[in-house]
């Protein structure tokens, strides 16, 4: 037992060995204790669409960290710094107070870190339910106030810091910047300016989650509207990230309120066509688009000869597909593009060749 009793760095053994037991129980039972928090806390605000599996894996690593933290707080109950480093005082600048603020921020990290996870998570439940009503207006509530919390949660994690362990006055901070408080009111602006317009984008509903939108150059589906950005799905499947002030400061179309998307193309046909044959074509190409199952029928449009064009006798097709969905439009164009097709080709009628020019 004198073995226990000698010293090692002015620490006794038997407390080494109390420290090292404890940072190995630690690494031991965290998994097991960090499962069982998650499972007392999905009981509470679990939803059957979202699996406990889910939810470990969300909290599972913060946790787990925080609980180091804790065992090795209770560790190094049993050591000391030997006096024969002649350290200062842990008020005093030196090893001790680096060490300790190191601790204090990380550890203040990591209860911030298990927080936004739970609002992550939190948001997912709402998320699925969200899915399940008919109106689409609480799916974009849901990300936009989500992210609103991530980011207002992390300022205050910022401010903590600062206040409780570096001992800073953030009331003074914040009022006494003066140039500096400019510097990044300045840099901030763009940001302020984001946050403004996804308030008036909430508040006017110009267009929910799963609209058909087009601005400047971008046509898509909107995927999410968040608290800087909107994120844009076009047709051929890239994502758009538009800030949110450029869709209040330019004209955006809503394609998704529309009743009807309308289709509207020009035939050229050569000039030698007679005029009869030119009727038979047009009246031809308004019962096959008259017939089709897509047309929006109180307004399906009007097939015309338009006039003599320059080296061609041209007609005019406009129709109404009877949809806002971008796939069952370019469907609809497609199948009455190869029934005017052919159309020409059975009446004897060639396309005219395009007129180059000098």
């Amino acid at each position: 037992m004198e073995f226990l009793e000698s010293e090692i760095l002015e620490n006794k053994v038997n407390d080494i060995l109390w420290f090292i037991g404890i940072i190995i129980v630690g690494l031991l039972i965290k998994r097991l204790l960090s499962i069982s928090l998650s499972k007392i806390l999905y009981r509470f605000i679990r939803h059957d669409k979202v699996s406990f599996h889910t939810c470990i894996e969300m909290l599972r690593k913060p946790v787990e960290l925080f609980i180091i933290l804790l065992m090795v707080y209770i560790a190094f109950q049993y050591l000391h710094f030997p006096t024969s480093w002649n350290l200062v005082a842990r008020e005093t600048f030196g090893l001790r107070m680096v060490v300790l603020k190191c601790y204090q921020c990380i550890l203040i990290f990591s209860i911030s870190w298990i927080l936004i996870r739970l609002i992550k998570f939190i948001a997912l439940i709402f998320q699925e339910r969200a899915a399940l009503t008919e109106t689409k207006l609480d799916d974009q509530f849901v990300p936009f106030f989500k992210d609103l919390a991530i980011v207002t949660l992390s300022v205050t994690t910022f401010f903590t810091m600062l206040g409780i362990v570096f001992k800073i006055d953030v009331v003074a901070l914040v009022t006494g910047l003066g140039i500096g408080g400019l510097a990044i009111a300045l840099a901030a602006k763009e940001t302020l300016e984001n946050l403004f317009a996804s308030l008036m984008l909430f508040m006017d509903l110009p267009f929910v989650v799963g609209d058909n939108i087009q601005i400047d150059k971008v046509t898509g589906d909107v995927e999410k509207i968040g608290f800087r950005s909107t994120r844009v799905k076009t047709v051929d499947g890239s994502v758009v990230t538009i800030p949110n002030r450029l869709l209040t400061a330019q004209a955006l179309e809503n394609m998704s309120t529309r009743q009807f998307r309308r289709v509207k193309s020009s035939i050229r046909l050569q000039q030698d066509t007679p005029a009869d044959t030119i009727q038979k074509i047009v009246s031809e190409i308004q019962e096959t688009v008259m017939a089709h199952k897509n047309i929006y029928t109180p307004d399906p449009g009007v097939t015309r000869f338009d006039g003599i064009g320059d080296g061609s006798l041209d007609i005019q097709v406009a129709y109404n597909v009877d949809s806002n969905n971008v796939v069952i439009l370019n469907t609809t164009r497609e199948e009455i593009n190869y029934k005017i097709v052919d159309i020409v080709e059975r009446n004897g009628a060639k396309f005219a060749n395009p007129v180059g020019r000098l």
